[in-house]
């Protein structure tokens, strides 16, 4: 979760150097685009992860899903992180409604990291002594 939190920041601060430097209209280091592309790929990869390591070692222990809010929490930040990995990819001028829609729900995406957080650190608490 740790690298998924970090991946997280360092795109919000790549973006928001893109941004400043993009309104100011001055050039953007050519390294900055990839490394955001290349950041926001492994939040994805890792997100999916976390996910795959949740449901199966909550179908291990338990036998079925849904015995806490973090399942909900949980694919709340995956359908959040593919839906901001999906308008990414649409970016463009020709169509202006994917920058839009691709920073209001990296914005949300920042909540709902905070609820998977908070409701994960209450599943760990049940398996400690």
């Amino acid at each position: 979760m740790g690298l998924s939190l970090g991946s997280y920041f360092l795109l919000a601060i790549t973006g928001i150097w893109r941004y400043t430097t993009r309104t100011a209209r001055r050039p953007q280091p050519k390294w900055l685009p990839p490394l955001h592309y290349i950041l926001g790929i492994c939040l994805v990869t890792l997100v999916f992860l976390l996910l795959t390591i949740g449901i199966i070692g909550t179908l291990g222990h338990f036998g079925s899903l849904g015995h806490s809010p973090h399942l909900i929490a949980g694919i709340t930040v995956v359908i959040l992180t593919t839906i901001s990995a999906a308008s990414a990819s649409q970016i463009h001028p020709s169509r202006p409604w994917a920058k839009p829609l691709h920073l209001t729900t990296n914005a949300i995406l920042f909540f709902a990291f905070a609820w998977v957080s908070w409701t994960g650190w209450l599943v760990v608490q049940k398996y400690l002594p």
